[in-house]
């Protein structure tokens, strides 16, 4: 494996942990992060945080930033691009910047990279790329999810339904299935893929992109309301404030915990075999949110706190995706290790030791005023 890492976004939640997991392995390993508030907090500014590891170098700046992102190349090996501006909601009137920070930055570290050789350069994508996931009809073939009509959902109608009017029952995804992505998050990380695959063919540059479920463990960013449901539902649950679920909770998610994630991004590091590769990396299982918010409130102890059931819908959602990972498992030799009902009292331990801002209600809010829940 390479032997200096550069991690765009290495200050974060997952670039972090994945920091730590390749030092251990002897690597060394840079940070180009820009330290935006919504992330870090409000009084991160260029303060670096106190969970990055001491021995990683620490560039701060902004990946769109042609100057910052060449000095952080110089000397690398490999490049992790985690660097993004990650939530659905938002992302839905804040289309500019999804797209800056998320397609230009892309664009910005691809044009360095084209000048400099390295052994492999490896995207966090994803599963929102696909919209909705596969479904199955019983008795019938695999089906792709289409995008919900306005006016089922507006009459409270949320699950899948085939052309006959049938309702669709989900299925695991595989890479296979056609992007079809719902929000403008979802639309920005598929363009970063496609850059990314293009770019990388036509400079002789080895590429892996990986598709991730929900994420979660300790050091997910607690300040930002736009991302991370189990960080937002227990945000709320820490405050004695209800975790709202939207439609009606019975969406389902694969959630896969931080340290498995690590060890999938140096898996594609390292496996000869990755090179050009997309692989979904999740747990493989479907969860509701319902579920998942009430396992959490178990958890923390907060029986008296039930979640909230809006029975909205918001723009850009899709009903079920969860990932099918034969692939990973066949050609990385990628392999979830960390039980959820265990990753989530690890995350439950460390959560009840941080001092929580309570502000998804003013996100949710911003939806409502601007149209983007129905």
């Amino acid at each position: 494996m390479a032997s200096k890492i550069l991690i765009t976004g290495g200050a974060g939640f997952i670039g972090s942990h994945l920091a730590d997991h390749l030092l251990e392995t002897g690597c060394d390993v840079r940070a180009l992060d820009n330290l935006v508030p919504q992330v870090h907090g409000e009084s991160s500014g260029r303060i670096r945080p106190a969970h990055l590891n001491a021995d990683v170098e620490l560039f701060a700046g902004d990946i769109r930033d042609p100057e910052a992102v060449g000095r952080a190349l110089e000397g690398v090996d490999a490049v992790v691009h985690l660097a993004s501006a990650v939530g659905v909601g938002q992302s839905m009137y804040e289309l500019a910047h999804y797209t800056s920070v998320n397609a230009t930055g892309t664009a910005v570290l691809l044009e360095a990279l084209a000048s400099q050789s390295i052994e492999r350069l490896v995207l966090a994508s994803c599963l929102s790329v696909y919209g909705e996931g596969l479904y199955r009809v019983p008795g019938a073939a695999l089906m792709e999810g289409r995008e919900r009509p306005l006016s089922r959902l507006k009459e409270r109608d949320w699950e899948m339904r085939d052309p006959t009017g049938l309702r669709m029952f989900p299925a695991p995804t595989p890479e296979s299935k056609r992007p079809v992505p719902l929000s403008v998050y979802a639309a920005s990380k598929h363009l970063q893929e496609r850059l990314c695959a293009i770019a990388g063919a036509a400079y002789g540059i080895p590429t892996v992109i990986l598709r991730l479920a929900k994420v979660y463990g300790t050091r997910q960013a607690l300040s930002n309301p736009h991302t991370g449901v189990i960080s937002v539902f227990g945000a709320r649950y820490l405050n004695d404030e209800p975790p709202l679920l939207y439609e009606d909770g019975e969406q389902q998610r694969d959630f896969i915990h931080v340290a498995d994630v690590v060890r999938a991004f140096r898996l594609a590091l390292e496996s000869p075999r990755a090179a050009g590769g997309v692989f979904n990396i999740g747990s493989g299982i479907g969860r509701t949110i319902r579920s998942v918010c009430e396992e959490l409130g178990a958890a923390l102890g907060k029986w008296e706190v039930k979640p909230r059931v809006t029975g909205d819908y918001r723009i850009g959602d899709s009903r079920h995706c969860y990932a099918d990972i034969s692939l990973a498992r066949s050609v990385l030799g990628f392999e979830p290790r960390v039980r959820f009902e265990t990753g989530l009292h690890l995350f439950a331990r460390w959560l009840a030791q941080q001092r929580v801002p309570e502000c998804t209600s003013e996100a949710d809010e911003e939806l409502a005023v601007r149209g983007l829940t129905i």
